[in-house]
């Protein structure tokens, strides 16, 4: 077990993928993602917007007709197919994760898909629980009572200590955990510990949470090789999604109210402000 770091945007700028003239699509990633329903259908747009924006060379989303109508609508680049894909985010905008017997056959066929290919995964909400069945390298992305909820305790015992729950959960089901919040915690499997502090007070926000989802997914598909043969990578990889949906967010708001897809409009010029002035390795 390691003690806490600090994770600045300067770390957060050398994890971000910055295509070459020989890439294409493919090279660049491709996220698939299974979040949205026909009641909170908003997610998966938020959660697709997000991880477009972020610089992936591909979002596969597959869901529900409702969801996939909207997302189809907002971002037409978006694949309404299956195919090919590097990493999978699931879960947003799904019932909570404890509620598994709530979920329609589709979806549980999509998740186990997901969980077939041996991709990494990133895990929100409704598919939290699947924290118990993986063996691919994985993060969860609970908020407090979720993963109260999660390890069966007490969301005020979570809230006092975020960093231990996260830290228990972490090893109890050998995956990375990022908790949100104000501060931003994430613990990975081995113990290791770090903190992003760059979020506004305005970002308490609805969708804020699924907006952080895409930006994680497609930070994860532009690094899939690396975590697939190193699953530490998500620890860093997980803060880093942090930072840029903070600073983001602090471009956004300028002091005042946001809405998430503000926030999303800055990922582009948040990132390029990152690696303009990333120090060198």
């Amino acid at each position: 077990m390691t003690g806490l770091r600090e994770f600045r945007p300067d770390d957060a700028a050398r994890l971000i993928a910055v295509p070459g003239e020989g890439d294409d699509k493919y090279s660049r990633g491709v996220l698939g993602v299974v979040t949205g329903s026909q009641q909170y259908p908003g997610a998966a747009v938020l959660g697709v917007e997000a991880a477009l924006r972020t610089g992936v060379g591909m979002v596969r989303y597959l869901g529900p007709e409702r969801p996939t109508s909207l997302v189809l609508q907002r971002r037409p680049e978006a694949v309404a197919a299956e195919g090919r894909v590097q990493a999978w985010l699931l879960g947003s905008g799904m019932p909570w994760a404890g509620r598994a017997g709530e979920r329609d056959p589709a979806t549980r066929e999509r998740f186990q898909h997901a969980l077939d290919s041996g991709r990494p995964l990133v895990l929100d909400a409704g598919a939290l629980d699947l924290a118990a069945s993986t063996t691919a390298p994985t993060v969860v992305t609970p908020h407090a009572r979720e993963l109260s909820q999660l390890l069966g305790v007490a969301v005020d015992a979570v809230r006092a200590d975020p960093l231990a729950a996260a830290r228990r959960a972490a090893e109890r089901f050998d995956v990375t955990v990022l908790i949100k919040g104000s501060t931003t915690h994430v613990v990975g499997p081995a113990g290791e510990a770090l903190v992003a502090r760059s979020a506004p007070a305005w970002l308490a926000t609805a969708g804020a949470g699924d907006a952080l989802a895409g930006i994680l997914g497609a930070l994860v598909a532009t690094h899939a090789d690396e975590v697939v043969d190193d699953a530490t990578r998500l620890a860093p990889l997980a803060a880093a999604a942090a930072v840029v949906h903070g600073l983001a967010a602090q471009r956004a708001s300028a002091g005042g109210p946001l809405t998430v897809l503000d926030l999303c409009r800055e990922l582009g010029p948040t990132i390029a402000q990152l690696v303009k002035y990333r120090p060198a390795d």
